[in-house]
This record gives C-alpha cells, structure tokens and sequence, in this order.
C-alpha cells in the first residue's frame, strides 16, 4: 500500500501570498482599472519623466553655469534656437536650463511639504477621531480656524513675517495644507473605531497606539494617497505662487513662478521666458491630477471600470 508523502512546509512568500489571497486578487483587479484608464496611465507615464528629470538634471542640462546666476549680456533675450532651445532671459540665461533644474526644485519642495502636512494632519486627525470628545473638539475647533483662511494668503502672510527662502516657504505651505488631511482622517477614523475589529483589539488588551496605527490607519491609506497625489500638483502650484509674489525661493535658484513673474515684463515679445516655465507648471499639475483618478481606481476595491 502507497503511503502519503507527508506536505512539504510552505515558503514564506508562499505563505504571505495565501494569507493575503483577497487583497493580492483587489489589487490586480485595481490594476485592471488602471490600466483601462488612459488619461490615468498618461498621468501616470508624464509623472515618471518629470521625476527623471528631476533627478538626472544637474548631469545633463546645457548650461549649469547659468543656473547658479551666471550672466550674459550679450545673449539677454535672443528666442528660441539650437543653441538655446527655450531661448535667453534678461540675463541672457539659458531657459531651459533653469527651467530643467526648477523641475528639481519644485518636485524636492512639493515633497517635503506633503511629508510634514501628513505627518502633521494625519496624526491630530488620528487622535481627535478615536478618542473623541473634548480632544475631538479641541483639535477640530482648532482645524476650523485654520480652514477659513484662504491657505495661499495664509501662506503669503506667514512667508512675509517669516522672510524670503525655500526653507521658509516650505514651512509655511506646510502650515497651510495639514488641516485638510486632519478633516480626513479625522472623519474616517469616526466610523473605523466602531468597527468589529478595533472591538476585538481592545478585547485582547491592544494599546491604543498600536489600535490607531496599526489597525486602524493602514485601513486609510487609499484615502490619504489619492488625496496626496492630486495636492502634490497643487502644492507646486502654490510654491510657484509664492516665487511669483517674490517670496518664494530666492534667485539665482530657478523657480517656475519667479521665472513667469520676470518674463511676463517682455510679454509679448519675448513670449518663451514666461511661457515655457508655464508650460511645464502646467503639465505638472494635469498629469498628477490625471495620476490621482487613476490611483483612486486602483485602490478603492468599489470603483468600477470605465
């Protein structure tokens, strides 16, 4: 008579893929969604080139010299050619060049700013949700103030007090952008802490750290990535705002919105020192956008194919 082999014991990859069967199935069905979704994918592939760009500018933009302030008058203002493919400034710098490099700048502060606004709104939301009463309103009377300011003119008086730089209008844009992921999370978390299994967490004697963050809050991911991926656009949007006014990022350093602000004087016939970095301020906003749908239907297990 044969006898049964006794089962071989799993891999722990194998292991990981059986208990996590139905998320692993949610995910390519999301990824489906994705990929039907060509303004998404669009997004999605623009999103990768800027990054790329933004990461290998320093090693291959034409004139670097020109990014670091250098001038040139000879060449102020000469259009759009092989030489300089954007044309020149009112310094005679290369457009491109400091266009490229803005990208650089834009994307290291779009960042920056959108760690320290969730890290921020994410953790008051977290709080003010589970634990509720006066914690709840304390936080969220305090979220409220913070929400009728308009957040650019928030922003604009905080940069103004606190002097001109990146660092500062960092800072300040900062400020501005955490009460939207405190409302968020704080909303979410209100009906997540009635859930079955934060009941049977308790049960167990879990803290009620290890409840908000590591049974409750992985369950709002989705939220807060979709959220973050479309404010990431408007956060460039607003630092090129600041560079605009003349509070944001001090020159000689390329910004999108201090180039725009300088052309705009040569309008129009020196059109291609505003439009370009325009160009390029636009493309970024639309394809993050464009990215945000997309990772929506990729998350959220409910969406339906388009």
């Amino acid at each position: 008579m044969a006898t049964l082999s006794p089962p071989q014991p799993q891999s722990p990859f194998a292991r990981w893929r059986t208990e996590h069967a139905s998320q692993i199935t949610d995910f390519r069905r999301g990824l489906y969604r994705f990929s039907r979704n060509r303004l998404s994918v669009m997004g999605l592939s623009i999103v990768i080139m800027l990054l790329i760009v933004a990461i290998t500018a320093p090693l291959w933009v034409p004139y670097p010299d020109d990014v670091t302030g250098n001038v040139n008058m000879a060449q102020r203002l000469k259009p759009p050619s092989a030489d300089h493919w954007f044309g020149t400034d009112d310094a005679g710098r290369d457009v491109f060049s400091r266009t490229i490099m803005a990208t650089r700048t834009s994307f290291e502060v779009g960042v920056i700013i959108l760690v320290v606004a969730i890290s921020i709104g994410v953790t008051l939301g977290a709080i003010a949700g589970y634990f509720g009463g006066w914690v709840n309103t304390l936080i969220m009377r305090f979220t409220d103030i913070m929400l009728t300011f308009p957040g650019i003119f928030l922003a604009l008086a905080l940069s103004a007090a606190l002097g001109r730089g990146v660092l500062n209008a960092m800072l300040a844009l900062s400020i501005t952008w955490w009460p939207g992921y405190c409302r968020l999370v704080e909303a979410q978390m209100l009906k997540m802490r009635e859930e079955d299994f934060v009941a049977g967490a308790r049960a167990i004697g879990a803290s009620n750290e290890r409840i908000i963050f590591r049974h409750i809050l992985p369950n709002l991911l989705t939220a807060i990535i979709v959220k973050a991926s479309m404010d990431f656009g408007f956060a460039v949007l607003s630092l090129a705002s600041l560079g605009f006014i003349g509070v944001g990022v001090l020159p000689p350093e390329p910004d999108w919105g201090s180039m725009i602000s300088s052309g705009r004087r040569f309008i129009p016939a020196s059109w291609w020192y505003s439009t370009f970095p325009g160009l390029f301020m636009f493309i970024t906003v639309l394809a993050f956008n464009l990215l945000g749908d997309g990772l929506r239907d990729l998350l959220d297990p409910n969406a339906t194919v388009r």
